[in-house]
């Protein structure tokens, strides 16, 4: 197949080994698909992630060429993953990048630039930065010495401070002949792979060059990095430098550099044994033992220690004493970092012990039949927490379920249903005591999470506004908000509810904790699958909605660069505009209270002021369409495949001060969902033309279904209650979107002549 270039061959092939980086792997892609220099191909290697790497590689590559997908039909690890790449690459040169991170802009323009101008070298060194969850970047130690270097090209054993360089395969370029052909390089087993491969391939180079452009944007991953998980696999580093010096021994002309590797590979042992995420306790004596045993293995003869405290450490290894090593580490905390230590456990006490009943509480065993609930900052009983407590009540009646509740809530709180007023006495043994923890919100700072407790955070949307992390770059949505605070509170979920796959990726990475994310639907919609047409009818009479008249649900979302609510239409016109065979239901955002502007407009029958109407879902099943902005409820609402307008006249203000994940008003299918207006005079033509309900609409309206009602499907909740609380697998499987059956829109039921009747209890949230 052509390329670019209009050959078969690339000039780069970048590889890319990919898994379970699902919330990372678009950025990745569109970091190297975005490049200026277009002469290259990706090779992407699914290693049998059990996430949805696969799919998006698919996705990627059914929309550009040069994303050619390889799937793993077992996992093999990152070096075969390597391996199997650079075979199937076409490209002259290979840049192996990681999954995780991103290719800064203008990297590819510079490595062929600077190609070109050291004539083709084995092996281009690139310079990188580390990146931060905080948004703080970090330049790496070796960009003075690769600028140095300029145009020249030499061997490692010309230049053996280049063999200095942070020892991983993504900060440099190899030419593919020299690498595949010529050499057939390939990666060991085990971690610390690149390590050897970086050294043998620079050593075996006859032609290497630099460029001081920064290519690679290294992603210091919170948590979720194999590296950075503790473990027996740390250990597979003395093999992995034992092959390095079998190849030294294999080769007597690299004997000037056998000293530095030597001195390489001693500093390497130090540094993982002094990460407490890499060394467990119970295993830095035997760790510190091979360290010894190897550093007096592989000592050269006449090797000078280096000067310092790293000299210090060498000795220790040297007299092989853990003893002696353990107390001088201890020894050589300073006074300063043992008093921020001390103030570190005093605060985290003072948090977690100020209330002696819940000190109290903790010592007493985990009650296995104990659930808390919580929704929206201990509103009252709704939501997905909702759903998930009335389905445990049928399949997991030996959980007894206790709902937290705000003291003005709790008059709210239907009745046989058990709850405790936040801060109260028996709310801190509830919360001390339970098994099972569910919120649609976080849980507050000084929530203790015992190692035996199960945290569900089921959310309460999808995510079009920025979310988590990414709100740092959106001062007025962050609000001076906390992100270790708020990270700290999502390192004790232990699942992450989801409704479709865009959430899914965009909580991963938004949230960097060491949750599991399980794709079951939000049990809160199971309703819009289960309802019947009675059910339709019944509330549309509670609401007082006459018959044959086409009600509209208007819910704008919260703007955080205002205070307040703030009309965004002229209800009054709207209505007028519309006439009286329609009626504006309008639900203004629970962050706002009572807003005399719509009471008014209520009293003169002009609008419905459903605000303060307890069941979300209700108004949704009552509704013939919705009217939103930005608000997560359309993603709702879309599974009743109802139309849904997009009324943002904001649209410019709210992006740049809110942020968003995609352009709802693009017309792109699977952005947005049905028609648009950006004024009051295009809303009003969009409902008195009829492109509120056009056939435009409704396939603009399937194809967002199609990307954000991926798991709901009526069965959520039961999905949930079996995982959670019955230690099942996860079922009913979920059905495809074809074969579900949302509740019957109010316009179908008329026109179907179903008899209206009362049908008793509602059964779902509503109960």
């Amino acid at each position: 197949m052509p390329l670019a270039n209009g050959s078969t061959s690339p000039k780069i092939s970048v590889v890319v080994p990919v898994y379970k980086v699902q919330g990372y792997l678009r950025a990745c892609l569109d970091s190297i698909l975005s490049q200026s220099f277009e002469d290259f191909e990706i090779v992407a290697i699914d290693d049998h992630s059990p996430d949805s790497c696969g799919r998006i590689l698919d996705e990627y590559a059914a929309l550009d060429d040069r994303v050619i997908p390889v799937h793993f039909e077992e996992n093999r690890g990152i070096g075969k993953a390597r391996d199997a790449g650079a075979l199937k690459a076409r490209g002259e040169y290979i840049l192996f990048l990681d999954s995780d991170d991103t290719l800064a802009d203008g990297a590819l323009q510079a490595i062929a630039d600077r190609l070109e101008a050291t004539d083709n070298p084995d092996i281009l060194l690139l310079n990188h930065v580390r990146t931060y969850w905080n948004n703080r970047v970090q330049a790496s130690a070796a960009g003075e010495m690769l600028a140095e270097a300029g145009t020249d090209v030499f061997t490692a054993l010309e230049r053996p401070e280049y063999l200095n360089m942070f020892a991983v395969v993504w900060n440099r370029a190899y030419r593919r002949e020299f690498y595949v052909d010529d050499h057939n390089f390939t990666f060991t087993d085990g971690i610390y792979e690149d390590a050897l491969m970086v050294y043998k391939t620079m050593l075996t180079a006859e032609r290497i060059a630099a460029t001081d452009h920064v290519c690679v944007e290294y992603r210091q991953r919170r948590q979720g990095n194999s590296m950075r998980t503790p473990g027996r696999k740390h250990f597979g580093i003395f093999e992995q430098y034992a092959r390095l010096f079998e190849f030294l021994d294999e080769r007597p002309h690299l004997e000037p550099v056998r000293a530095l590797l030597f001195e390489r590979a001693a500093s390497h042992y130090l540094f993982t044994l002094a990460r407490e995420d890499r060394i467990v306790p119970k295993d830095r004596a035997e760790f510190f033992k091979l360290s010894a045993a190897n550093y007096k293995r592989f000592k050269p003869k006449g090797f000078v220690v280096p000067e310092g405290t790293q000299g210090t450490r060498f000795q220790l290894l040297e007299r092989g004493s853990y003893t002696a090593y353990a107390a001088v580490m201890a020894a050589s905390n300073t006074r300063r970092q043992v008093i921020q230590r001390a103030a570190k456990v005093k605060t985290k006490l003072g948090k977690t012990a100020y209330n002696r009943l819940y000190q109290l509480h903790l010592r007493r065993p985990v009650d296995e039949n104990l659930a808390v609930y919580a929704a929206y900052w201990n509103r009252g009983v709704a939501c997905n927490p909702a759903a998930v407590y009335h389905k445990a009540k049928e399949l997991a009646p030996n959980v007894h379920g206790v709902w937290i509740v705000k003291k003005d809530a709790v008059d709210t709180v239907p009745e046989g249903i058990d709850y405790v007023v936040a801060n109260s006495p028996r709310y801190w043994e509830v919360m001390a005591r339970a098994k099972y923890l569910i919120n649609n919100v976080n849980f507050p700072n000084n929530f203790v999470k015992r190692p035996e407790q199960v945290h569900l955070q089921t959310h309460h949307g999808t995510p079009l506004k920025q979310m988590g992390i990414d709100q740092q770059r959106f001062p007025a949505a962050a609000k001076n908000m906390s992100f270790a605070k708020m990270l700290e509170r999502a390192d004790k979920w232990d699942l992450s509810l989801t409704s479709n796959q865009h959430s899914t990726e965009i909580w991963e990475r938004v949230y960097p904790c060491a949750f599991e994310a399980v794709e079951y639907g939000y049990p809160r919609n199971d309703v819009y699958f289960r309802s019947t047409a009675e059910d339709v009818q019944r509330i549309r009479r509670e609401l007082g909605i006459e018959e044959g008249k086409t009600a509209i649900l208007y819910c704008p979302t919260v703007r955080d660069y205002q205070k307040g609510y703030v009309p965004r239409i002229d209800l009054e016109r709207f209505c007028r505009e519309l006439g009286p065979d329609h009626v504006v239901l309008v639900r203004t955002h629970y962050f706002y209270g009572a807003d005399p502007r719509l009471e008014a407009l209520q009293e003169r029958g002009l609008i419905k002021d459903v605000s303060k109407y307890p069941v979300v879902e209700d108004l949704c099943l009552a509704a013939d369409a919705l009217i939103t902005d930005y608000s997560s409820i359309m993603f709702d609402y879309a599974c009743l495949d109802r139309p849904i307008v997009t009324y943002a006249d904001d649209w410019e203000v709210y992006r740049k001060a809110r942020g968003v994940y995609f352009d709802i008003l693009s017309g792109r299918p699977g952005e947005t969902p049905g028609a648009t207006a950006t004024s009051e005079d295009e809303l009003i033509s969009v409902f008195r033309s009829g492109a509120w309900n056009s056939d435009e609409a409704a396939e603009l309206r399937a194809a967002f279904r199609k990307r954000f009602v991926q798991f709901d499907d009526g069965n959520a909740a039961e999905r949930v209650v079996r995982r959670l609380f019955l230690g099942e697998e996860p079922a009913p499987a979920v059905l495809p979107l074809a074969e579900r059956t949302p509740a019957p829109a109010p316009a179908a039921i008329a026109m179907a002549h179903i008899p209206r009747q009362p049908t008793g209890e509602r059964g779902l949230i509503g109960a």
